[in-house]
């Protein structure tokens, strides 16, 4: 019997499939990527066609070779990872690995692809296996190469003119333009003052409210009363006008139909879920892997409950469709089934692998069904995606809305409309989420009385209201996947990555689930928007998406693409590398003066964060300038002087405890307070501007009982102490740390014991009281180093030389090939 080996991504995708090939087949996860480019400068060779230097991803390295090893006895290899691009490439680096190790003789190898992880669709798909897609392996690969090619050329020129340890993305900095733009956008905005006008009827079965659309005989626009005399003015005219009562004028109805969203996108998925569940896209993502992979479902077994969940495609299969149709028949009547089935088109051009869209497996499979086998975020998720799915192909919803006139004298009218829902349709199931609400669907759901013209309807009273224009919001996450996604910039499984490592580089920050820039991503926001524009700029990286796309679909060679972008990228980046000053790259502006010192006062970027200056910050200054850091919440971009300089009001001094002074002051790692020689820091809730006296001491004691508490035991003509600390009891000479055996009582410890022990555990101090350690213990240290290095075991030279063998055997992995 022929021995079969299948390969998929996942350790739970490999179960699940695993019991429903049977034991014909061994099924294998590759836990994901398997090699990747060299963590250093030459991976990518530009000088010899783009040459890509792979290496084994450690942590898969035992996964590799259990796929290796299971390779020697099979007679035929499927690769059946994700069918996506960063699928395909998984494929073909597994391929790859297997031919260099003489693995694939005589053996067939084939790529299986499917969208759903059921019985029906993995034994269909093992019906029509393929060779591996080499035009999505070379548009994951030139993917792959541009990103590290940006990633290792533009980051270090950041780190020269802005700040050490930064990073510059291909398509993360668009993402970050466009939320500085925005803020920059709502900084820059002015409020403009407006007046509203609304009547209160009471009407005799319904109070109601309407608005002012007609005054002193011209439309009533946003902008026609823009203060308060005017507005008061004018509805003393109205109430004149009207008495005690307005008349209706006109009567309008107007039946609408409203269809249906499409099924989920990835992105339309990531967007609802942020709207109504709250999910991150990184949460939302993960959540859908799983329910992809497959959930155990009672006596069903384990099952993947959806679709793939990286798609641009808004299309169903036939047999999906009609499962949905004989469903809603079932359910909801066959009202609510259309004559034809909804069809959707794709808005994007570039449909990712025409996949189809995000949906149950089976639409027999309810919310309210599986609902006992799922997690509570896979169970939110999944009746998400169900709803929305069923609802794609239900009839329109038909609504009616009636728009009342009401005038009040000959000169003035009020309006007022309602809207009800005739017959629900698709919305008896699901109804998509806004991120703003329109006047039209602020009226929905409103039902009016029964109203005719000439009808007289007595009024309450009549008022003005103001109002103030709002800037535009700072994106959400729903809101920046939704403009990331008109843009071009991106494909669906970079979402949420996107994302991720703006918060993770700290670039933004989530401020009422709203993203609001730090000072650092501004900065590396301006100077790449300010000197590598076109590579920031979201038309060309849209347009570089669409070649990408070209690559995939076997359109463009990936080579040609990759010399077009990389011989003026390069040359740019070699010229700012000199040309850029640091201040102007940084964001430094200057406030103004102090009125003290009649020094400039200003604001720039360190290494640290944003901090103010009182004085000349050139080397050549004759006097050093004081420093203070910006306090949480404040921005180096808007900060005020008279803010700047409440700054330096710190150190402040307290007051007197035990007759030593106490004061609170920011220093290099925070705020602190200090009463003597002893420097405590302040908790997160402390603001060192408003803290008072009882609450330093408080926080400065708490630190002197920690210290009193830390020695264990000392030795006498020793600098050895046996101490507690934040993970147990530990041994140092104030330069090298060790540790103690778990079963040894630490003030049992003898000065030869703890020698000893730093001698074969010791290892050299970090942070910032190292060097003062170092400082005043030179002399006791290097004897202790002395001590060790006479005492230490043989066996660690012995180590030393296997870690160098075992580093040239992984050198030898290295693997040079051409994405080709």
């Amino acid at each position: 019997m022929a021995k079969n080996l299948l390969i998929v991504e996942s350790p739970a995708k490999a179960k699940t499939i695993n019991k429903y090939l049977g034991k014909d087949f061994t099924v294998l996860a590759s836990y994901g990527h398997v090699r990747d480019l060299v963590p250093k400068e030459g991976a990518v060779d530009p000088e010899h066609g783009f040459a890509m230097r792979y290496d084994l991803i450690e942590k898969n390295e035992k996964h590799v070779d259990a796929i290796a090893k299971a390779a020697k006895s099979a007679d035929h290899l499927f690769l059946a990872t994700d069918p996506d691009r960063e699928g395909e490439a998984i494929s073909w680096h597994i391929a790859e690995i297997l031919k260099e190790r003489g693995l694939l003789k005589d053996k067939s190898l084939q790529r299986v692809v499917f969208t759903e992880i059921t019985p029906r669709a993995i034994k269909d798909a093992m019906t029509r296996p393929r060779s591996i897609a080499v035009p999505l392996v070379d548009a994951q690969q030139a993917r792959r190469a541009l990103d590290y090619l940006v990633g290792f050329n533009l980051s270090p020129v950041l780190w020269r003119k802005v700040q050490r340890g930064l990073s510059a993305g291909r398509v993360q900095s668009p993402a970050l333009r466009m939320i500085v733009e925005r803020e920059e956008e709502i900084e820059a905005f002015i409020a403009r003052e407006y007046w509203s006008i609304e009547a209160e009827c009471l009407h005799p079965s319904q109070p109601f409210t309407a608005r002012l659309t007609k005054l002193d005989g011209k439309k009533f626009e946003q902008f026609t009363i823009t203060d308060g005399d005017t507005a008061e003015a004018a509805r003393t005219r109205i109430v004149q006008a009207a008495g005690n009562a307005l008349q209706v004028t006109d009567v309008t109805s107007k039946e609408r139909k409203r269809r249906p969203a499409p099924p989920f996108t990835t992105s339309t998925l990531q967007q609802e879920a942020a709207r109504k569940l709250g999910f991150s896209t990184k949460r939302t993502m993960q959540v859908a892997q799983k329910l992809y992979e497959g959930v155990a479902i009672g006596e069903e077994g384990t099952v993947g409950l959806i679709t793939y969940m990286r798609t641009d495609s808004v299309s169903l299969s036939q047999d999906a469709v009609a499962e949905m149709r004989d469903l809603i028949a079932r359910d909801f009547g066959t009202r609510a089934v259309p004559d034809q089935p909804n069809v959707y088109k794709t808005k994007s051009a570039n449909a990712q692998e025409a996949h189809e869209a995000v949906r149950p497996s089976s639409a027999l499979r309810t919310p309210s069904q599986v609902a006992r086998y799922l997690e509570d975020d896979a169970r939110r998720l999944y009746e998400l995606i169900w709803k929305r799915a069923i609802a794609s192909q239900m009839v329109p919803a038909t609504l009616n809305t009636v728009s009342v006139d009401l005038a009040a004298g000959s000169e003035h009218s009020f309006r007022v409309s309602g809207t009800t829902v005739v017959d629900p349709g698709f919305l008896a199931v699901y109804e998509e989420g806004k991120d703003t609400k329109t006047s039209d669907e602020d009226d929905e759901g409103r039902k009016l009385p029964a109203m005719k013209p000439g009808d007289r309807i007595p009024l309450d009273r009549i008022h003005a209201d103001q109002h103030f224009t709002e800037p535009p919001p700072r994106f959400s996450e729903a809101s920046l996947v939704k403009a990331l996604e008109e843009y071009g910039i991106g494909r669906p499984s970079t979402y949420a990555s996107i994302i991720a490592t703006l918060l993770f580089r700290k670039y933004v920050e989530l401020d009422s689930r709203r993203f609001r820039p730090s000072d650092v991503g501004r900065a590396v926001s301006n100077f790449l928007s300010g000197h590598f524009a076109q590579y920031v700029d979201y038309d060309f990286t849209a347009k570089l998406e669409d070649e990408l796309d070209a690559v995939s679909r076997g359109e463009e060679e990936w080579v040609p693409l990759m010399e077009r972008f990389w011989q003026p990228f390069k040359q740019l980046v070699d010229e700012k590398k000199e040309s850029v000053d640091r201040n102007e790259a940084t964001g430094a502006r200057e406030l103004g003066t102090d009125p003290k010192t009649g020094k400039p006062v200003s604001v720039r970027l360190g290494r640290f964060g944003p901090y103010a200056a009182i004085g000349s910050t050139a080397e050549d200054a004759e006097d050093k300038p004081t420093f203070a850091s910006l306090r949480p919440g404040q921005s180096m971009h808007t900060i005020s002087l008279e803010d700047a300089l409440e700054l330096f009001k710190l150190p402040r001094k307290l007051g007197q405890d035990k007759d030593e002074e106490v004061s609170v002051g920011i220093g290099r790692f925070g705020a602190f307070a200090k009463r003597g020689s002893t420097y405590a820091s302040l908790a997160k809730e402390d603001d060192p501007y408003t803290i008072d006296l009882a609450r330093a001491v408080f926080l400065i004691e708490q630190k002197e009982e920690i210290a009193r508490n830390r020695i264990i035991k000392s030795f006498d003509g020793s600098d050895i102490q046996v101490l507690n600390g934040r993970f147990g009891a530990y041994i140092s000479d104030g330069k090298l740390n060790g540790r103690i055996p778990k079963d040894r009582e630490p003030a049992s410890l003898t000065l030869e014991e703890v020698t000893q022990m730093l001698a074969d555990t010791g290892k050299p101090m970090r942070g910032r009281f190292a060097k003062k350690a170092a400082a005043k213990k030179a002399p006791a240290a290097k004897k202790a180093a002395s001590t060790a290095a006479k005492k230490a075991p043989a066996k660690k030279a012995a180590k030393k030389t296997a870690a160098k063998k075992a580093a040239k055997k992984a050198a030898k992995k290295v693997v040079k090939k051409a994405a080709s």
